[in-house]
């Protein structure tokens, strides 16, 4: 009897106890991992940290100590300023870049998916041919033209990121277009513009925003690659990448100088990860959350 009664009062409960339910234990520890990692990122220069870039030749990959918790790097950099500091690179190469992708694409998606026609050939071509494109190649141009800096790294992975938006965005008006409320405020004579503001486009953003999660991630991700490859950030400014490239030279002498920015940069992005998942699953409009 509690047995059935549990499941009745269940099945009686509102969609949204029912969808917070369903978030889970590992959805929360992703939140609270990200919400330390901001929290340190954005207060670091008021946090009593050493300087990140600040060199002692004398204490070279120095151990854990009262004065240096994680030790220090190759250089006798401290590493847990260059740790937070580093979070401050990978956030914000990670959520801006992305930004630019979502306006961008979600904007071409959304008007390709409405009003079809040339104007989606056009569109969708366009997106085909910078997929072609080698996106190294392209980043390596680009940096080769501005320089390394982080706004020139946002913006190259913000290009790179646009075509993904728009099939997203696309993908999702394609499904809403044709449903009963689109088909009624056409009836009732709404404008394009207001079908797409009012209508389709509060529809379309939440699967758009639940992608851009997962698109966080892997942008962090590439912004790790690049640095290692020396291609991110220009040094002395830490990033979690260019981090690992360093440390490669002294995985034999003192690994954690490679381990530690990997174990940060994959936690980071596996909470992402479980975020953007999670959400994408409640926000399917496939299951009829519009």
């Amino acid at each position: 009897m509690a047995t059935l009664e549990l499941s009745l009062q269940e099945e009686a409960a509102p969609e949204p106890v029912r969808r917070r339910r369903r978030l889970g234990l590992l959805f929360w520890m992703a939140i609270a991992w990200l919400a330390v990692v901001f929290a340190l990122a954005i207060l670091a220069p008021l946090l009593p940290l050493q300087s990140p870039t600040d060199m002692d030749m004398l204490e070279r990959r120095a151990a854990f100590s009262a004065e240096h918790w994680f030790g220090t790097d190759g250089l006798g950099r401290d590493e847990l300023a260059r740790l937070v500091f580093g979070a401050r690179v990978s956030l914000t190469v990670g959520l801006f870049a992305p930004m630019v992708g979502l306006a961008v694409g979600g904007g071409l998606g959304l008007l390709a998916g409405y009003f079809r026609g040339r104007f989606e050939t056009l569109v969708v071509g366009s997106m085909d041919v910078l997929l072609a494109f080698p996106p190294l190649v392209f980043a390596l141009a680009v940096i080769a033209y501005l320089g390394q800096s982080i706004p020139n790294l946002t913006f190259i992975l913000g290009v790179l990121g646009i075509p993904a938006f728009m099939r997203v965005a696309r993908a999702s008006t394609l499904t809403l277009a044709r449903r009963e409320f689109v088909i009624a405020a056409e009836a009732l004579g709404a404008t394009h513009a207001r079908i797409l503001l009012r209508e389709l486009l509060p529809n379309v953003v939440l699967p758009l925003l639940a992608f851009f999660l997962l698109a966080v991630a892997v942008t962090i991700v590439v912004e790790g690659a690049l640095s290692f490859l020396g291609l991110g950030v220009p040094p002395p400014m830490a990033s979690w990448g260019s981090m690992i490239g360093e440390g490669r030279e002294s995985l034999d002498i003192a690994p954690r100088l490679a381990f530690l920015p990997a174990t940060a940069l994959f936690l980071t992005v596996l909470a992402f990860n479980l975020i953007g998942d999670t959400l994408r699953a409640l926000t399917d409009p496939r299951q009829g959350a519009l």
